[in-house]
């Protein structure tokens, strides 16, 4: 790849890991607690495989768990609440056991949650320093996901905590495994946690927009 190639991919890397740096800082600075639904444009909604139902699902049981969660643990924990087709992934630090299983509890009681994976470490709050480098770490997995051309990056979703990659979505087998090997062979990447919905390609293909017949 000459310098004048290689000059837009570095662009494109930066903006994207540029833009997580200022979301994840920005979120952590105003409140201990996080939710991982964020506006999303039209385009991103059109590819969703998510129904419409489900999309405004998650955004409700993002902001419905947040609030339990604050008003149950107030500041003494710092969560991110992450919902995809009604399946809740909770990350982030807790001062202890208990409050790590009160959490995952609280959330499970939310209307329309299907299911709870808690990944909340008993530690104490990350630095600003490894908040950032958590940001950054997801912006790269992003853009490595944006460059594979034989992956829809936009179907999954992207969370990271102390190094951990965790990746959301309703994918095959095949852009399941695919994901996972992209995201082994991005530096600084500790582990893969893969909240997957793996669906048949057949499934897929329901789900893909349908081109209009030719006149």
């Amino acid at each position: 790849m000459n310098q004048t190639q290689q000059q837009p991919r570095r662009s494109r890397l930066a903006a994207i890991a540029l833009t997580s740096v200022l979301l994840g800082v920005t979120v952590s600075a105003c409140a201990p607690l996080m939710m991982g639904g964020a506006a999303v444009g039209s385009a991103l909604v059109a590819t969703d495989r998510r129904t419409s139902g489900a999309q405004l699902d998650d955004q409700t049981i993002e902001l419905r768990a947040a609030n339990r969660l604050r008003d149950q643990m107030g500041t003494r924990a710092r969560l991110d609440v992450t919902s995809y087709n009604r399946r809740v992934l909770l990350t982030g630090e807790v001062v202890s056991a208990r409050d790590k299983e009160l959490a995952g509890q609280v959330v499970a009681q939310v209307a329309n949650v299907a299911g709870v994976v808690n990944e909340l470490d008993v530690a104490n709050s990350p630095t600003l320093r490894e908040r950032t480098a958590d940001s950054l770490l997801t912006g790269r997995v992003k853009a490595a996901m944006l460059d594979a051309k034989d992956l829809s990056a936009n179907s999954f979703k992207v969370v990271t905590n102390r190094g951990t990659v965790f990746l959301m979505g309703r994918v095959t087998q095949r852009e399941a495994d695919r994901a996972t090997e992209i995201v082994r062979n991005t530096s600084s990447v500790q582990r893969v946690v893969r909240v997957l919905e793996i669906i048949s390609d057949e499934e897929l293909s329901r789900l893909q927009p349908q081109s209009a017949p030719a006149k």
